[in-house]
């Protein structure tokens, strides 16, 4: 009896409280839609979401989109669900690397067996007190921006949300790289020397305005997740570099609706929170097709031709591309450090992408609904040419509304899956005395 229970155990995967995955779940992690996609009653490609009707969509709305348009903010135009398979390098090494990544013994404790690919591809579990870290790792070793990318530019546009005014126009240079677990662009699985052992690195530079020209930002993430980051600002009006306090990444970014640890959706360690899965439901997302979608005639084209995402609704402060309709983790972060400035986050996390930004909903410390932060996905086919074929998210333009002072930050990307432009000497101290 005893070895036909066990025998009953190793077969359903739970072998000492840890589920094994399968084959299978690795296709249903990065394949989701393939026995056709989502559905809502009454909801269909066109169909535009407004104050009036929104009840009748509540259950497919996260609950922050569900409050802008009730109060009349904005709507949200239905489009067409689409495929966004990710790379095949990247579905390769985690069939190659199934079950060899390992929780450690706490939560907050570094994974053990990581290799590259997605550590965890099974489907998350209500009943795995584990599965909200489990998705946080699949965020820290996914392919947001890839291997490498850049945005040149990311403009940020301060918005007073009642009048309309725009406050002030940043412009800003981004650059990703991974160090570490790459999967595609050469140096493959890592670039080398790489003394820190270093995962990921993000640097920064303002373009303008003229009194900001020259700061310059770099967040260096270790491998070893229990190790803070390393990082930098670089004023330009001082000529020196100075190290960030832990806490500043918590502070508003060059007076922006954004905190550092905002970034990308979220930008911090697994280990900065305890992460909570709270259920799989689905729910309009902002992901389109860039060539298809609404362009802005507010921001005048690159000479190129490219044209950035078209924001409107209350204030200018929301993207006007359609959304679709995704099946997405939910997934809520709470902060480990009890003088943290929110209380938590919550994420509707694309299942497919299983990237943090899609729809967030950040709350202050008193438990009050604070900001709501989405940033809107291009398919890589539909952008610019030099991404088609990546299988790369395209970042594409974001809205960070701060429900409690009536003002929002608009973000308008033009970005690149591009490694000529990242290179490994950009992402070190020294490099910031010098020019972009």
């Amino acid at each position: 009896m005893l070895k036909k229970m066990s025998l009953a155990l190793v077969m359903a995967g739970l072998v000492g409280g840890a589920y094994a995955a399968t084959e299978a779940d690795v296709d249903n992690t990065f394949f989701p839609y393939k026995k056709g996609f989502p559905s809502f009653p009454g909801l269909s490609v066109g169909t535009v979401i407004n104050k009036d009707n929104v009840d009748q969509f509540k259950d497919a709305l996260a609950d922050g989109t569900y409050m802008m348009i009730k109060n009349g903010n904005t709507t949200v135009t239905v489009g067409e669900s689409i495929d966004f398979e990710l790379p095949k390098e990247y579905i390769k090494a985690t069939r190659d690397n199934l079950n060899k990544t390992k929780l450690g013994a706490n939560p907050g404790d570094n994974i053990s067996g990581f290799v590259a690919g997605r550590p965890f591809p099974e489907e998350p579990d209500i009943n795995d007190p584990r599965a909200g870290e489990k998705l946080a790792w699949n965020y820290k070793y996914g392919l947001n921006w890839g291997d490498n990318a850049v945005i040149r530019p990311l403009i940020f546009k301060y918005r007073n949300m009642e009048s309309g005014e725009v406050e002030r126009t940043l412009t800003n240079h981004f650059s990703f790289l991974n160090f570490k677990h790459r999967i595609k662009d050469d140096p493959v699985p890592e670039v080398t020397p790489n003394p820190s052992d270093l995962f990921r690195a993000i640097y920064l530079e303002v373009v303008g305005p003229e009194d900001l020209k020259d700061t310059k930002l770099l967040i260096q993430r270790y491998d070893d997740d229990s190790k803070l980051d390393d990082a930098y600002l670089y004023l330009g009006f001082q000529r020196r570099v100075r190290r960030l306090a832990a806490g500043q990444v918590t502070d508003a970014f060059l007076g922006s609706d954004l905190m550092i640890e905002d970034f990308e959706g979220y930008n911090g360690r697994v280990s900065d929170m305890k992460w909570t899965y709270k259920g799989t439901k689905n729910v309009l997302l902002p992901m389109w097709k860039h060539n298809e979608a609404p362009l802005s005639d507010e921001i005048p084209a690159d000479d190129d031709g490219y044209k950035y995402i078209k924001f409107g609704g209350k204030g200018g402060c929301f993207l006007q591309a359609p959304w679709q309709l995704r099946k997405a983790y939910v997934l809520e972060a709470t902060p480990v450090n009890p003088n943290h400035p929110i209380s938590k986050r919550v994420f509707y996390m694309d299942a497919q992408l299983q990237n943090l930004n899609g729809a967030i909903e950040i709350y202050d410390r008193n438990g009050k609904l604070w900001k709501v932060w989405s940033v809107g996905k291009s398919h890589p086919d539909y952008h610019l040419p030099i991404n088609k074929g990546t299988g790369i998210g395209i970042d594409d333009g974001f809205q960070m509304v701060d429900v409690q002072s009536n003002h929002c930050t608009t973000g308008h990307f033009r970005g690149e899956i591009d490694k000529a432009q990242t290179p490994p000497q950009k992402f070190q101290v020294q490099y910031m005395r010098g020019s972009d």
